[in-house]
This record gives structure tokens, C-alpha cells and sequence, in this order.
């Protein structure tokens, strides 16, 4: 047992609690998985494992994906939550998530990008609106509004 974070059933390394038998349960699986891709971008590494798999975590490298920000993503299924092996490009400066998920409009949406993005010219912040998870020049073309995922730049 360590420092005063751990006394209160806290990890320091991931988002975690304890559940009624004592066990650690994950807090954020998206977070998880960002704060590992943005660690190992830091390390210079050309590869991540990404573990457990969600159909949010999916989406939200899709956004990725789209932007450039990574090169590509593999599923790997192990008949449980699931794996994902994402090949980084060095282009990730930071990432996060946004908790709670705050519901924005679409006239908000450039309020939340003055606020998380370094610049109104790179970067993107994540939807998940009625038509499905979008970034937010998207969101603003179809004028939806919805909740605040994360961000990436």
C-alpha cells in the first residue's frame, strides 16, 4: 500500500474503483485506451495494444483513422472483450476524453472548440449525436448537436 490516492481504492495508473468484492472494475475504457495511444505517441512507438475493445473506443479511431491522426487499426478478436492493435504515425500530439458527457448544441460547438482544441485550424472534437458518432466540422454541416466524447490534435 502506498500514497494517500490508493487509500481511498483509487489506482493511480488507470481510471479504476473497487466493486462489493474488493475487485478493481474499469471506470472508462475509452479513456484507457487514449491515455495509452497519447503514452505511447510520447515513446516514439509505431504500435499500441488497446485492450478491452468497445464499439465507442471503434468509432472513435474511425475518426482517427479519417483525419490522418493514425494509420490504421486491427481488431483482434480473443472470444472476450476484445483487443485493438493501432499503428501510430507520430502525428498524435494529445487526446482525452471529456467527462461527463457534457450535451452541447450545434450552436455551441465553437464555444467547446475555442476551449479544448490549441487551434481552430487542426485538431477535432468528438460527437456522439443521434446520427451516430461524428467530429465536430460534421456535426456543424448537418447541424446536430449531441454529448462531447473526447478530442484528439
Amino acid at each position: 500500500s502506498g500514497g494517500g490516492g490508493e487509500a481511498q481504492g483509487r489506482s493511480r495508473r488507470t481510471e479504476e474503483t473497487r466493486d462489493d468484492k474488493g475487485a478493481m472494475v474499469r471506470i472508462s475504457v475509452l479513456n484507457d485506451a487514449l491515455r495509452n495511444m497519447v503514452n505511447a505517441e510520447r515513446k516514439g512507438k509505431r504500435q499500441v495494444l488497446i485492450r478491452p475493445s468497445s464499439k465507442v473506443v471503434v468509432k472513435f479511431l474511425q475518426q482517427m483513422l479519417k483525419n490522418g491522426y493514425i494509420n490504421e487499426f486491427v481488431l483482434v478478436d480473443d472470444h472476450r472483450a476484445g483487443k485493438i492493435v493501432v499503428s501510430l504515425n507520430g502525428r498524435l500530439n494529445k487526446c482525452g476524453v471529456i467527462s461527463p458527457r457534457y450535451d452541447i448544441s450545434h450552436h455551441e460547438i465553437e464555444s467547446w472548440v475555442g476551449r479544448l482544441l490549441p487551434s481552430r485550424l487542426f485538431g477535432k472534437i468528438v460527437l456522439t449525436t443521434s446520427s451516430g458518432i461524428m467530429d465536430h466540422e460534421e456535426a456543424r454541416r448537418r447541424k446536430v448537436g449531441g454529448k462531447v466524447l473526447g478530442f484528439f490534435y
